[in-house]
């Protein structure tokens, strides 16, 4: 292995006193909150569709999820969300609030104690008229068994846990 020149030591040096003087203006323009706050609808990493694009109408008229079908799709809360048919759209836009999942589709059980977990569209309970979702089978039936202490802690805890 060569042994760095003068020249080779001095421009590592001035690059690495550049970086080092500009990570406080990096960090000051985006604040650490750009960063660490997720978004208030969950989507997954890769996506910008709601409930994995399952129609959340669905879940109310057909007691079971409904894959969306991409004619039929809304922008809401920075998301997008399918819908299986035109008149399930049109509900949905109507009144989005009682379709859209609570906590923004992020797991149920999560929210309740503090954190966040994606939601999966498959694990899903309509309680009080109200659309939530889970991260798996387990903390799904976990959230069923006590349903209700926890919805109350997910609301206490909901936007915040976004942060």
């Amino acid at each position: 292995m060569k042994t760095p020149t003068t020249f080779q030591k001095s421009r590592r040096a001035a690059f690495a006193a550049a970086l080092f003087m500009l990570l406080p203006l990096a960090s000051a323009n985006l604040g650490g909150v750009a960063l660490a706050k997720k978004d208030p609808v969950y989507t997954g990493k890769f996506s910008s569709a709601a409930a994995g694009g399952y129609d959340v109408t669905a879940y109310f008229s057909e007691s079971r999820p409904v894959k969306g079908n991409s004619k039929f799709t809304a922008k809401y809360r920075g998301a997008k969300w399918s819908f299986a048919s035109k008149e399930n759209m049109e509900k949905f836009l109507a009144d989005p609030e009682k379709y859209a999942p609570q906590y923004g589709g992020y797991c149920a059980w999560a929210v309740a104690q503090g954190n966040t977990a994606s939601g999966d569209p498959l694990l899903w309970t309509v309680h009080g008229g109200k659309l939530y979702l889970n991260y798996n089978k387990k903390i799904n039936d976990r959230w069923s068994r006590d349903r209700d202490a926890l919805i109350a802690k997910g609301d206490k805890n909901w936007p915040e846990v976004l942060n």
